[in-house]
């Protein structure tokens, strides 16, 4: 098992934290008490508790976008990278869903300068999730009297919307729930004639 870096220990530390006891509750010192480190340590990685927060959320973005690239460059296409990123946009919700709720929870507290990166982040991911919709469209694949821009933001606020009622006790996997929303996706936005092509990711009655 590869050990974690100092830098990893105090996210790791902080996602705990946070959900705990809430982000303005938790000092630096009491982070670097908890896994028995330095203040200097903590410096070393993070110029504040505020980058720190950035960080947390950093996590998943990034994620979310250099798979979501993958999904689009390794499919051909509109139904499959459609699918594909659907399914690394569900993962992320699973994989890092503490960090994910602290973020929602406590975003406000960000300055402007972390807001500003973490905007062109989330721009970039659903100018990636758009681009598709929107080729799929012209591809005749997808309905084009729907707004490309609404399809891909309904597709993002149902999916976000997780991190405040999915639970890894509850009686659906993440995988389960990703076929959910995929059969809902593409039984609302599919045209007639490529329906043939999404039934293979539709759920059979």
């Amino acid at each position: 098992m590869v050990k974690k870096t100092l830098k990893q220990r105090i996210v790791d530390a902080s996602v705990e934290l946070f959900q705990q006891d809430g982000y303005h509750n938790v000092t630096v010192d009491r982070i670097v008490e908890y896994i028995g480190a330095s203040k200097g340590g903590f410096y070393h990685n993070f110029k504040s508790k505020d980058e720190l927060l950035y960080e947390i959320h950093d996590v998943f973005i990034s994620y979310v976008i250099q798979q979501s690239q993958a999904a689009y460059d390794k499919f051909n296409t509109p139904i499959t990278r459609l699918c594909a990123m659907l399914q690394t946009l569900t993962q992320v919700f699973d994989m890092y869903q503490a960090h994910i709720t602290i973020f929602y929870e406590e975003s406000r507290s960000l300055s402007d300068e972390y807001s500003d990166i973490i905007h062109k982040k989330r721009d970039h991911y659903r100018d990636i999730l758009q681009r598709v919709i929107a080729e799929g469209q012209e591809a005749k694949v997808f309905r084009t009297e729907l707004p490309c821009t609404i399809v891909t933001m309904a597709i993002v606020g149902m999916i976000n919307w997780t991190y405040k009622w999915f639970k890894q006790s509850g009686p659906l996997t993440m995988e389960q729930i990703t076929d959910v929303f995929t059969d809902m996706v593409l039984r609302a936005i599919v045209t007639e004639q490529a329906m043939e092509e999404a039934k293979q990711f539709i759920i059979k009655g």
